[in-house]
């Protein structure tokens, strides 16, 4: 998410009421969850496995919860509950967003009980079937089909184990779908927690698909029916998931490459390669491991 403007050292201090160290001169200008960082971010970390990860990567400000060396030229906030001190923030900056921004191309076809959110941009062309529901801050470009009773842009599957339960970290980002996507019936395609989830450009969805948050899904690819996609998943280009292929979260599947259907994705994947099987591998190995166990039990 990036902020209306640039925003000083002590906006965030006192927005937070917590210490600072480092760079005491720089301006924040957005804010990111670790997968999307970039250089004027503000991101949080809130345990020493991921503290390296995070000190290290592009963000210029980080809130954390130990006072630890601070690299040179980064920001620390240092707060006792990073995930809450983000949530905060989030909040307050997504509150500084005046007026609606909703744009509908002219040509575009909205059929009955499709719900809108605000800051949507609906493309030229663009057809919605009735029971779609659009969320804020999604952008549909031209010759986009969505079937009927899609969800486009609802919060991010995000969560952080307390005590008393599960505490949502809460989404602000968006969905980009670029021109000539198509759409099945009942999928789910949620928004980025800080960043956008992405759909390139003419890929082709079937029904009951789902996609996770931040995930990036490049050009021309099939996704057949029932796939269950992670969040912050990044797919290449002319990729084909075959029915109910699952990932976990943060895996890379290469360009035009194919998984076969019902295959679980736990590991990165290369390009042009053909996967199969749970934890799935190249399809040659799994074959010959399939019919290994066949003649084992015939023996």
């Amino acid at each position: 998410m990036k902020f209306n403007s640039p925003q000083h050292i002590s906006t965030i201090v006192s927005l937070l009421n917590c210490e600072v160290t480092g760079n005491l001169d720089q301006l924040a200008h957005g804010m990111n969850e670790i997968h999307m960082v970039e250089k004027g971010d503000i991101v949080f970390v809130d345990h020493p496995k991921y503290f390296e990860k995070a000190l290290e990567s592009a963000a210029s400000f980080i809130i954390i919860n130990e006072e630890v060396a601070c690299p040179d030229g980064k920001t620390l906030f240092i707060h006792p509950h990073p995930f809450d001190a983000f949530n905060q923030l989030s909040q307050y900056f997504l509150g500084l967003l005046t007026g609606d921004q909703t744009e509908i191309h002219e040509s575009a076809v909205i059929a009955p009980n499709v719900f809108l959110g605000k800051h949507v941009r609906i493309g030229e062309n663009v057809h919605l079937h009735p029971g779609v529901h659009v969320g804020d801050f999604t952008t549909i470009e031209a010759n986009v089909v969505v079937g009927p009773n899609t969800v486009i842009g609802f919060d991010a599957f995000y969560y952080k184990k307390k005590p008393d339960g599960y505490d949502r970290l809460k989404s602000c980002g968006g969905v980009h779908i670029a021109a000539n996507v198509e759409i099945g019936a009942l999928c789910t395609i949620d928004r980025g927690v800080t960043g956008l989830t992405k759909i390139g450009h003419g890929t082709k969805i079937d029904n009951q698909v789902h996609i996770g948050h931040d995930t990036q899904i490049g050009e021309h690819c099939l996704i057949a029916a029932a796939c269950g996609i992670s969040g912050c998943v990044e797919i290449g280009d002319h990729v084909t998931l075959w029915g109910q292929v699952g990932t976990t979260s943060s895996v890379k599947i290469g360009s035009n490459t194919t998984i076969l259907g019902q295959s679980g994705i736990s590991k990165n994947v290369p390009e042009n390669e053909v996967y199969f099987g749970s934890p799935a591998g190249p399809v040659k190995e799994k074959f010959k491991e399939l019919a290994h166990l066949r003649q084992q039990a015939k023996s």
